[in-house]
């Protein structure tokens, strides 16, 4: 990607309430555009310079010229009008990704810096930060949900999402669990717990109940997402190889201006009833060539867990090739 020195860009007539109205509250439109077009937005006054790839900020300094355009009538920039600009300019956010890998080697999420690990775990966090709709596919021990838990403490703390969403499929993993009590926080918290384990490590056991308390952190069943649309928000579907079809088109049709949706799973540990297709297998052949939507695809070559653990999984592998030839061979 070529870039240059960085482009400057004076807004005129100097107007102090219209500069506040176009960088929105705690700069929440720059970082907008900022995330979507993968630039970076310093400013002094009335004087912008933006830094990134040639193109991504060229198109950035047209969409601030017609934003500041929009003020001078004192129309209200909210994320959906940012969102209507930033496509009518004809950028594809798909090539917005910033040429300095290192940008994206360590998640600073709160009490913890996280360090991204490996091609693919660099290409799934540079994909989170650079488009709406991220999937994580592979094997356990893969760092896909701690990252994506990772990355919306980020954005969390940095006021890019006013919250984070906890979605899992209550389905049963191969064990039938019977009734359990309690509300509706206590009954999905045995799904959700490697979720809460990461959170609990970034932020702090009495800081995250603080943050559930306030709604800030929401923990939602699958099944309690129709119906909802959500805005400025950060949702991780964790497990989501146990979604039907039907469930993953509810969930992804859910996501609305300003939010981050990363889908994480593993289609070797579907825990569906037979006869009932895997919403995630089904995903990415519908969606594998939709722009705007990212796709990190783990082996077992990127766990990170115990070294046995990356030996478990190549034996798995190696066995369920090995099946077929051996159905096929005994039919015969």
């Amino acid at each position: 990607m070529s870039t240059t020195e960085p482009k400057k860009v004076h807004l005129e007539p100097i107007d102090n309430y219209r500069l506040a109205a176009l960088c929105g509250q705690f700069d929440e439109n720059l970082k907008q555009i900022e995330r979507r077009m993968g630039v970076s937005i310093n400013y002094r006054g009335n004087l912008f310079k933006l830094s990134g790839e040639n193109k991504s900020t060229q198109a950035s300094v047209e969409i601030l010229k017609q934003l500041y355009r929009e003020t001078e009538a004192g129309s209200t920039l909210n994320p959906e009008l940012i969102h209507l600009f930033i496509r009518e300019s004809g950028f594809d956010i798909g090539e917005s990704v910033s040429s300095i890998n290192e940008a994206y080697q360590f998640i600073k999420a709160s009490n913890v810096q996280v360090k991204v690990r490996g091609n693919n775990q660099l290409d799934y966090v540079k994909n989170i930060k650079t488009h709406d709709i991220n999937f994580g596919i592979g094997p356990a021990g893969t760092g896909k949900t701690y990252l994506a838990v990772a990355c919306a403490v980020e954005a969390l703390k940095n006021e890019e999402v006013k919250r984070i969403l906890l979605v899992r499929p209550a389905v049963e993993a191969g064990e039938k669990l019977g009734f359990l009590p309690g509300d509706l926080a206590q009954k999905v918290d045995p799904y959700l717990r490697p979720l809460y384990d990461a959170l609990y490590e970034m932020l702090g056991f009495e800081q995250v109940t603080r943050l559930i308390d306030k709604s800030v952190i929401e923990i939602a069943p699958l099944a309690f997402m129709r119906g909802r649309t959500l805005n400025s928000s950060f949702i991780i579907l964790d497990e989501s190889q146990n979604t039907t079809r039907e469930q993953m088109k509810m969930f992804l049709t859910r996501i609305g201006f300003g939010s981050t949706a990363v889908i994480t799973g593993d289609i070797t540990q579907i825990d569906l009833p037979k006869g009932s297709p895997s919403g995630l297998k089904h995903v990415g052949k519908v969606l594998s060539d939709v722009k705007g939507i990212g796709f990190t695809h783990f082996t077992s070559k990127d766990v990170v867990r115990h070294p046995l653990v990356q030996r478990i999984v190549e034996a798995y592998d190696a066995h369920s090739e090995e099946r077929p030839q051996q159905d096929k061979s005994t039919k015969q």
